[in-house]
């Protein structure tokens, strides 16, 4: 068999992604499909198919029918992997969360999507309480050595019926469930796939440090893992040296990551991160904008290019990349896939090309410049999302393209390159902050009169939380402040920057100039 071709039958595409595994069983029974770096176990295919069919009995039997919303909040490792699997072919919607989450944030979540079960890890109070308090059911994880006697009856779902609930920030600054159906993430695998060179072929080793409750992590990673039928190398956390020690012992040949973790290998001396990376042969980078001196850096260092894309949840989730077969262009996330269409629209949705002449009277510092041929990119293809949950609202329009909040511009090769976010987002280590989320937990506290939130550079995770603070009466410090956003936000969340000014800038219309606030950090 060629080795880029998919797993399905000749003459048929899969239809529901629990069947990528039971193809592969068929196909490469004993051919590794996970090796759990921090558990020590390696799953070849047709065990890991069989611990799928006995997660799917095992939930069927806690009560989840077709629909139903499963939460798999675990860290990195093949219980997480199994646990979706699982949820998917018994017929639910998985509905990933990572172990980062607080309470507080559980809690929204838990209440948009309404679980049956949830699958935490045994002693995970917030998980627990966040399911109480929306009458779910929390049960452990997977063991390790749970296998079906005989294949699980798959329930009768799959194409356009929803397969995972991606939650990220949204437009209204509350995370949003992005409901992502069988086909869109089976296409947006077929579309990476169809790239030539390959992304990925039967005989990759790809390791994932990436957290698996993010897009990049389970669709750009796992599932194009499980798509190719090679092998996935999971590690629970990014440590230069750990990562260096598994690149070797594990024979890794394609590394998928945030810029953020690039830089960081870069601390490492420099002959033992060539040395560690000699069986390499693919470094893709997503998440975030990857500084071009990082790219120059760690070619130098290694001799390997960083091939940076560029996706969104909605879009299941990757769109541009940058193609193997020529040296990476600094600064640029690439093409569209074959299969996805992208143009530039104009805060109305209008193609550039017959966009209205910009009103002399809009002072709105959001709107792209039109002269400078900067518009807000729109994809279409069958890979978009169904809509946000519960309803579908927000989704592709009547002719397909949903405009993203993300700013571009086409350079003379119609290379992709990305300027700006609309919408304000900051993203710390490949994760979507929205500053709003973060302003609404800053006003709980008495002393401070108002907030205002902005990403800035930072060297090791790309960009950092700043928060601009007006004191109400009486004092407040930063030790206050970050202790604070510490019991209400993620990790990620907290603000690393803490100012306090006597009054907040703003715009001619009212708005935070938001663009002075990142001055000076």
């Amino acid at each position: 068999m060629d080795s880029t071709s998919p797993p399905a039958a000749e003459g048929q595409s899969p239809r529901h992604l629990a069947e990528l595994v039971s193809r592969n069983a068929a196909r490469v029974p004993d051919h590794p499909a996970i090796v759990d770096v921090s558990s020590g176990n390696t799953m070849v295919w047709f065990e890991l198919d069989a611990a799928v069919s006995a997660e799917a009995e095992r939930l069927v039997r806690a009560g989840v029918t077709p629909g139903d919303r499963v939460v798999v909040r675990l860290v990195n490792g093949a219980p997480f992997c199994i646990s979706v699997l699982g949820a998917l072919r018994a017929g639910a919607v998985a509905v990933p969360q990572g172990p980062i989450a607080v309470r507080r944030e559980l809690e929204i979540v838990f209440a948009d999507c309404r679980p049956t079960i949830v699958v935490a890890a045994e002693g995970d109070g917030a998980a627990q309480a966040a399911a109480a308090a929306v009458g779910a059911s929390v049960i452990t994880p997977p063991g390790p050595a749970a296998r079906a006697e005989v294949p699980f009856d798959p329930v009768a779902v799959g194409g356009e019926d929803i397969a995972l609930l991606v939650y990220t920030s949204g437009t209204t600054g509350g995370p949003r469930g992005v409901r992502l159906s069988h086909s869109a993430v089976l296409a947006n695998r077929e579309q990476t796939a169809a790239l030539r060179p390959p992304f990925v072929t039967p005989v990759d080793r790809v390791l994932l440090s990436l957290p698996l409750f993010h897009i990049f992590g389970l669709a750009a990673g796992f599932l194009q893992v499980c798509w190719a039928g090679a092998t996935v190398v999971l590690t629970e956390r990014f440590e230069p040296a750990h990562v260096a020690d598994v690149l070797v012992r594990h024979r890794v040949s394609g590394v998928a990551g945030v810029p953020s973790m690039f830089r960081s290998l870069l601390e490492l001396p420099h002959d033992e991160l060539r040395a560690a990376t000699a069986g390499v042969r693919l470094c893709t980078s997503g998440g975030a904008p990857l500084p071009p001196q990082w790219l120059t850096q760690f070619r130098e260092v290694t001799g390997l290019s960083i091939h940076e894309g560029y996706g969104l949840t909605e879009g299941g989730p990757v769109i541009t990349t940058n193609p193997l077969d020529v040296p990476p262009k600094p600064g640029s996330v690439g093409r569209a896939l074959p299969g996805v269409e992208l143009r530039l629209v104009d805060a109305e949705g209008r193609p550039l090309d017959v966009a209205a002449e910009p009103d002399p009277d809009d002072i709105d510092e959001e709107v792209s410049d039109p002269a400078q041929d900067t518009g807000l990119v729109a994809v279409r293809g069958p890979n978009l999302f169904s809509g946000y949950w519960p309803d579908g609202e927000g989704g592709p329009d009547a002719d397909g393209w949903f405009r993203t909040a993300d700013v571009g511009f086409l350079d003379a090769e119609g290379d992709l390159h990305l300027v700006d976010r609309s919408s304000d987002l900051v993203i710390v280590n490949g994760f979507n902050v929205y500053p709003r989320e973060v302003e609404q937990v800053l006003a709980e506290l008495d002393g401070v009169a108002e907030a205002a939130v902005v990403g800035v550079p930072d060297d090791r995770t790309g960009e950092a939380v700043k928060a601009v603070l007006v004191r109400a009466e009486g004092d407040i410090d930063e030790e206050a402040v970050r202790a604070h956003c510490q019991l209400r936000l993620a990790r990620f969340k907290v603000p690393t920057v803490i100012a306090f000014v006597d009054e907040l800038p703003r715009t001619p219309t009212g708005k935070v100039a938001r663009r002075q606030l990142a001055v000076g950090a």
